[in-house]
Parts: C-alpha cells; sequence; structure tokens
C-alpha cells in the first residue's frame, strides 16, 4: 500500500495516545482483531461511525521528542478503558481524550507504570467536574483550570482545551496532515 495522507480527528471522538508505542501491541492490550491496513480517512471514518472499529496511526512525532501511537474511535468513548491497566501492561505512559460538542463533555488522563497519574472530566451541559485526580500541569492551567478544584468555584472547559491539553501531552489530533509516515490499521472488537 501507498503511503496515503494523514488525516485529523477530534470532535465527537476519543482516543488514545501511546508514548513510544508499537501498533500491534496496542492492538493487542485493547483486544482487537487487526483488519489490516485502511486508508486513514476511511478508517478514521469506520472509527468514528461505528462502536466496535479503532483506527490506530503509526508512530508520530510529538510532544516531549516522544513518537506517539493514536488509537481512535466512538467504542473509545461508549466503553471507557482500563488506563491504568494498559500503561501497566504496555510499560509506559498512556493518555486518555474524549470530547463531545453536543453535550459538552471533555475528559483527559494519563497513566504510566500502572499508576494513574492525572485526570480531568467535565459535563459542561450540567457544569459538572465529574473527575478530579492529582494535580493539573501547565497546559490544563492555561486551559482555566485552578490549581485545586473548588467546589465553589465555576469551571469552564471548551473542545479545543482538550485538543491543547493533547498537543502539550503529546499530539493534537486535529493537526494531522500531509504524507503518512506508515499505514493506518483498523481493528475490531469481538
Amino acid at each position: 500500500m501507498d503511503l496515503d495522507v494523514m488525516t485529523g480527528f477530534g470532535g465527537k471522538q476519543a482516543w488514545l495516545a501511546v508514548a513510544g508505542g508499537d501498533p500491534a501491541a496496542v492492538l493487542k492490550a485493547l483486544g482487537l482483531r487487526d483488519l489490516g491496513t485502511v486508508p486513514w480517512r476511511d478508517g478514521l471514518d469506520l472509527a468514528h461511525l461505528t462502536d466496535d472499529r479503532i483506527a490506530i496511526t503509526p508512530p508520530l512525532p510529538g510532544a516531549r521528542g516522544v513518537d506517539w501511537v493514536l488509537a481512535a474511535g466512538q467504542r473509545l468513548m461508549r466503553h471507557d478503558p482500563d488506563l491504568v491497566a494498559l500503561s501497566a501492561e504496555l510499560a509506559t505512559e498512556v493518555q486518555f481524550f474524549a470530547t463531545h460538542r453536543v453535550t459538552e463533555l471533555h475528559r483527559w488522563r494519563r497513566a504510566a507504570g500502572g499508576e494513574l497519574l492525572r485526570a480531568f472530566g467535565y459535563v459542561g451541559q450540567t457544569g459538572e467536574v465529574t473527575s478530579w485526580f492529582g494535580e493539573p500541569g501547565p497546559a490544563e492551567r492555561d486551559a482555566g483550570l485552578p490549581a485545586e478544584l473548588d467546589p465553589e468555584a465555576s469551571v469552564l472547559v471548551a473542545e479545543g482545551d482538550v485538543f491543547r491539553v493533547a498537543g502539550a501531552w503529546s499530539i493534537d489530533p486535529t493537526t494531522l496532515s500531509g504524507k503518512a509516515t506508515g499505514p493506518l490499521r483498523l481493528g475490531a472488537s469481538d
């Protein structure tokens, strides 16, 4: 298969970022059947429009000079991945991001070595912070999060904030463009 053009994604989507990841190892850790390679646009469309497909990128250069494998799909939005277990199994840092602009659902988490490092969840429709673990880093503070969660204070997070945190931690998937460094793989749950 010829190298194809990368396609960005992000809105109304959930994805994982795996540091130094190997696409085959990510497929295995997620318990997916390997459906082979697909053009980027086709694979991302399938992952977005179905509940059982996950599109997995080749390693891509990202934050901190690290290559990241991204795994995207609606299945991750509906079946919240166990990030702590994935980080232990893959022996690396694993991040989870989700955003859905209709309900203003925005989440991000990161784990490494089988330990949760940070978690944040927010539903703008209700103004509720649904998860908070650890201290927010600079990217989160730049997005407007306070240093500590105060139940009396309002928190306002938007879809763009999810992409900014993703870009600071690993890769902002909305920026993917140009010639692909390798094929996109498609996995399916049983």
